[in-house]
């Protein structure tokens, strides 16, 4: 495991903005190379069917931004694991894939996978693909240890908690049981060999208890709230104070 957990940041609210007009701005791939230049390690997307943020034309070009500054910086695509996203994953061979339950009109990710009976056979396929193309298979998961445990026997090489919970609870000032649910899934997923990532309502808050609770912390996916603080202070600066705060400083 990293010494520190990695960035990883979302580009989907770029690409949000952007689609209010037709000028192409803010260019997505701008914002991916001013994130790397201020600290981050990676770049995230979730191309919804909808494309009402990022746009599967953005997904290639991504994946060509990011080419030159691999390994030490990674791609990672989100998405349901249908037959349209798994061909443009097998396109673009990303870093990594997540794969989360949404539905095709999900709002947004509310929830880890419910990995049994016909769902964990989906899953357990889009893994046995996605390691064939060499990208490291997560999925998306509540923090439960047993979920973990059951997305290691899926195949999966690592998981991704969802903290929506934790960030709710955070802002009401009683995060302490989902703070340990989410450091029992992490410390389950990495006995188990795991890599273990966070992502949802992470902010510069809320990530110092969850960084000093999951010592085995990989990355965190974040691009909501990272966006809305780079509206007051820059978004150079908000990747940097995100960079910072998951690498404890």
């Amino acid at each position: 495991m990293p010494e520190m957990a990695r960035l990883s940041v979302n580009l989907n609210k770029i690409a949000l903005l952007r689609n209010a007009r037709r000028t192409g701005v803010p260019d997505v791939l701008r914002f991916g190379r001013l994130a790397r230049d201020a600290g981050a390690q990676g770049l995230t997307v979730h191309p919804r069917p909808d494309e009402r943020h990022i746009r599967r034309s953005d997904v290639p070009a991504l994946a060509d931004l990011v080419a030159p500054w691999r390994p030490g910086f990674e791609f990672n695509i989100e998405g349901y694991p249908d037959e349209a996203f798994l061909r443009l994953v097998a396109d673009v061979r990303p870093d990594q894939c997540t794969l989360v339950p949404d539905a095709p009109d999900t709002f947004t990710s509310d929830e880890g996978w419910r990995l049994d009976g016909d769902r964990a056979g989906l899953v357990r396929d889009a893994v046995a693909r996605l390691k064939g193309w060499g990208c490291r298979a997560v999925v998306f998961i509540d923090p439960d240890p047993d979920a973990a445990e059951r997305a290691a026997a899926l195949g999966a090489d690592g998981i991704e908690i969802y903290t929506g919970g934790y960030g709710a609870a955070f802002a009401r000032g009683d995060h302490g049981a989902l703070l340990e649910r989410c450091a029992a899934a992490a410390g389950r997923a990495a006995a188990l060999g795991l890599v273990v990532n966070v992502g949802h309502d992470l902010n510069l808050d809320n990530l110092p208890p969850l960084v000093a609770a999951l010592p085995a912390l990989h990355e965190a996916s974040i691009g909501h709230e990272l966006t809305a603080d780079a509206l007051e202070m820059g978004w150079t600066a908000a990747v940097a104070a995100y960079r910072n705060a998951l690498a404890g400083t």
